[in-house]
């Protein structure tokens, strides 16, 4: 396998988030985000770590970005912090933020990196949440607001953009399970902050390509491959519930299909939060669709499971090999993601924009030794091969992530990067992964 065999368009790159790597949490005009407030309450994330400074890309960015011209990656996906740009998540504008991602963006464009700009990547301004948050209609406005700033004062130098990031990710783990910011529960305010994400991902792309006519718009879903058990009547269907909330939730409706209630009956009870016209509203046709896949699911039926009736059976259990998110590393599920999203959707362009995996990385002589990392991305990269050489539309592989960074509740326990950064010394060192990437996609540049 190399990377020409993929063609000479395809987009090779690295993805990363705001929050989990920016810092300067409160500096230069920064209002609070949900995740500013969230890591200060205890026993929410690891070892009550938090990302006010975490890799300091705020003051480090150039840093970074000469690393990513040294390894040869020519795109780079990141996010916009939208209490930067608002602190207060509406009305008055903090001119210093904003300045700070234009900097950002020419400093990849001086360096012959392309920016790719994710508008929420799960940080929002906490003064909105305390007025309900995704959990309110009014978000639709507000999102609104926000995109529409970003995309006239950055559009001129930016083609590429996504309007969320895994918007089942920050509705379920927020909203429903409670474990992500802001740490609210019940399938009420699940259901309410899905219905208004899918509306807002639908208006976002329609301001970004009012503002922005020559610009690809596209947004990412969370993938996950969904497998029964056995292949026994109850473990089948549990797997189908499974995989609409997993895989179907927030890409029907932008195709104009709806929500998949057929599968998921729990679902209806949105209609409780839908108004006239809004499933037209709900519907945006994007130039292409960013799918992150990491691992698949093994699901069986469960009597004690609420609303969905359904469990995974831990890869632990298996006795399957796994990383340390204990998640199955399992390549042939980006293979199987990919042609499965292809067929059910007669999708025309597909860019994985996540992939990748945190081991232990092991030192020796200065050099991080993270071999298990680089079989990953070899052994998953290869599988989208296999997708592409099928005939799926694949344009793009995004690697997740530059740097070791904050990961949410679980901290700084599982490194992702191919940069290992020391949080004393903001030392980068480029891993061995890295290296490879690096080596790999420069053969067809």
């Amino acid at each position: 396998m190399q990377a020409k065999d993929f063609g000479d368009s395809f987009h090779w790159g690295v993805s990363s988030a705001a929050y989990q790597t920016e810092g300067a949490h409160n500096l230069d005009g920064k209002g609070l985000s949900i995740w500013d407030d969230f890591v200060r309450q205890k026993g929410k994330v690891y070892q009550n770590q938090h990302a006010n400074v975490s890799c300091d890309f705020y003051h480090r960015y150039p840093e970074d970005i000469a690393i990513l011209k040294t390894l040869g990656i020519k795109h780079f996906r990141f996010s916009i912090s939208w209490s930067r740009i608002f602190p207060a998540g509406i009305g008055k504008v903090n001119q210093k933020g904003l300045d700070f991602y234009k900097k950002v963006i020419e400093t990849c464009l001086a360096h012959d990196i392309t920016p790719w700009i994710t508008l929420y990547h799960w940080d929002l301004p906490l003064a909105l949440s305390k007025r309900g948050g995704w959990m309110n209609r009014d978000i639709i406005r507000w999102f609104g607001e926000y995109v529409d700033l970003c995309s006239r004062k950055l559009g001129d130098r930016v083609k590429y953009w996504m309007v969320l990031n895994e918007p089942l990710v920050f509705t379920g783990a927020g909203y429903f399970l409670g474990i992500h910011a802001p740490g609210k529960q019940g399938l009420l305010p699940f259901l309410s902050t899905v219905h208004h994400a899918a509306m807002c991902q639908a208006e976002g792309g329609r301001i970004l390509k009012s503002n922005c006519p020559d610009a690809e718009i596209g947004t990412t879903f969370s993938c996950t491959l969904v497998e029964p058990h056995q292949a026994v009547q109850r473990d089948i269907e549990a797997s189908k519930r499974t995989d609409a909330l997993l895989n179907r939730l927030f890409i029907e409706p932008s195709l104009g299909l709806g929500y998949p209630v057929d599968y998921f009956h729990a679902l209806r009870r949105i209609e409780k939060y839908m108004r006239a016209d809004d499933e037209v509203a709900l519907k945006f046709d994007f130039d292409f669709i960013g799918l992150q896949n990491y691992t698949r699911e093994i699901i069986r039926h469960s009597c004690f499971t609420p609303y969905i009736h359904a469990r995974p059976v831990g890869a632990e259990q298996r006795n399957v090999p796994t990383n340390l998110m204990k998640w199955e590393v399992y390549p042939e599920s980006i293979y199987q993601t990919l042609k499965l999203f292809y067929q059910r959707y007669s999708l025309d362009k597909i860019i994985i924009t996540e992939n990748g995996a945190a081991f232990d990385d092991a030192w020796h002589n200065g050099k991080i030794d993270d071999s298990q990392r680089q079989l990953y991305l070899k052994q998953y990269i290869a599988q989208c091969l296999r997708a592409k050489q099928e005939g799926v539309p694949l344009a793009g592989y995004f690697v997740w992530t530059l740097t070791d960074n904050f990961e949410w509740a679980e901290g700084y326990k599982p490194p992702f990067g191919l940069v290992h950064v020391d949080l004393t010394t903001q030392k980068r060192t480029i891993k061995e992964s890295g290296q490879w990437y690096g080596r790999f996609i420069r053969k067809v540049q």
